[in-house]
């Protein structure tokens, strides 16, 4: 078993403290750090930050908005990270919701699961130093109609750089499955773990895969104290946040998630 942190600044921390905190983790052995983003601090700036305060501990985004970047944009950035970081980038992407989407990004929510596989699909193309011409349901490049044309990235090629998915819905760990290297878990409790691996393990199968070859990511809180109850009170409010506010009325995937079990 491999250990991870994650990191994610509310807007009161210090950078200092933070880069500080993710050096020790390293000193301690720890193997990853996850980089957050919603609608305030992106993921991707912290990652280049530590790149040049570390140099084994892997950088993650836990995870980058699919929809808030280009393809393009967002396969320059993870081969730039990977560049800087001498290969410990991981790129984490994620749907998000349509309150982030359209209240915060003015872009329509639809076909999430579809745009997650185009992108991906997008990301490997450049970053393989591959002439970009693609053709999909929701990407299709270059424009059509445009004065644009195919192009392919003037940066040395990063074709290994993984990429992980945070996935809930029964589809969309089906699409984990079939495309990723790796799953970031949320909203997980180890007695239900069937309820996303089986999804996860079908998607596997489809691509000739097995859920082994899958790197599994599933975090959660952690705190010391001897009073247990206080320490449940004081995450009430943000798993009630969670479950309430993390969506629309018609989409909330945190709390169709707990209802599968």
């Amino acid at each position: 078993m491999k250990t991870a942190i994650g990191i994610g600044m509310a807007g009161n921390e210090r950078w200092d403290d933070l880069s500080e905190f993710v050096v020790e983790a390293e000193r301690l052995g720890v193997d990853y750090v996850w980089s957050a983003e919603a609608w305030g601090h992106d993921a991707v700036t912290p990652l280049a930050y530590l790149a040049a305060k570390t140099t084994r501990i892997k950088l993650g985004t836990g995870i980058m908005q699919a929809v808030a970047r280009t393809p393009a944009n967002t396969a320059m950035t993870a081969m730039t990270l990977s560049s800087m970081s001498h290969g410990r980038f991981i790129l984490g992407l994620g749907a998000s919701g349509p309150q982030v989407v359209e209240g915060w990004h003015g872009v329509p929510f639809r076909k999430p699961i579809q745009r997650i596989r185009e992108v991906v699909e997008i990301v490997r193309i450049v970053s393989r130093g591959e002439r970009l011409q693609y053709h999909g349901e929701v990407y299709e490049l270059p424009l059509p109609g445009g004065e644009g044309k195919a192009l392919k990235s003037a940066a040395r090629p990063e074709p290994n750089i993984p990429v992980y998915l945070a996935t809930l819905s029964p589809k969309s760990l089906e699409l984990t499955g079939e495309i990723a290297d790796g799953w970031i878990g949320t909203s997980f409790m180890p007695e239900h773990a069937n309820v996303f691996f089986d999804h996860i393990a079908r998607g596997a199968e489809r691509a000739g895969r097995q859920l082994a070859d899958i790197d599994l990511q599933a975090g959660g809180a952690v705190a010391f104290s001897d009073d247990v109850r206080g320490l449940i009170a004081r995450h009430r409010p943000g798993i009630a946040f969670t479950l309430g506010a993390m969506g629309s009325r018609q989409h909330n995937f945190y709390n169709a998630a707990f209802r599968l079990g």
